[in-house]
């Protein structure tokens, strides 16, 4: 069956650094390559209370919204499903920066958690499909940061 779902992704930002989540060995899609916290959004949530629950139960953070400034999409495949998911990238800054993951849901398939300077981004695997807008979260961070 093709499905289609909406996600947001949470570039969280403090003192030149990025903070990345590493999926584990057992995640279907990407096992052991890195991402940003988020994730696809509940029927009916709200998309501000989404992208704060997401960020909590992964990381452990609450986080002040910023824009969004991204938009990309992926496809996944789970056993007889075709999901599409489109993404919004928001860069968010953190109302604290101690990380915690015990809050974290069991098929997020996550095992590490890294503050990344942000011109060492690129030597972390990352997620191929989020490599463009990686890009271009820098790109906005090291020439404008009005958006932040």
């Amino acid at each position: 069956m093709k499905k289609f779902n909406f996600a947001q992704k949470a570039f969280i930002v403090h003192e030149n650094k990025i903070l990345l989540v590493k999926k584990s060995e057992q995640d279907p899609s990407h096992p052991n390559e890195w991402e940003v916290p988020g994730g696809r959004i509940e029927f009916g949530e709200n998309l501000e209370d989404h992208i704060k629950r997401e960020v909590k139960e992964e990381v452990g953070l609450d986080i002040i919204l910023g824009v969004p400034f991204s938009m990309w999409t992926w496809i996944m495949h789970r056993g007889e499903d075709d999901i599409q998911v489109i993404a919004v990238g928001r860069i968010c800054q953190p109302v604290n920066t101690i990380t915690d993951s015990t809050n974290r849901v069991e098929d997020d398939f996550l095992s590490d958690i890294a503050w990344v300077d942000i011109d060492q981004v690129f030597e972390y695997k990352l997620i191929p499909d989020l490599v463009p807008t990686m890009q271009k979260f820098i790109d906005i961070y090291k020439n404008q940061n009005a958006l932040l």
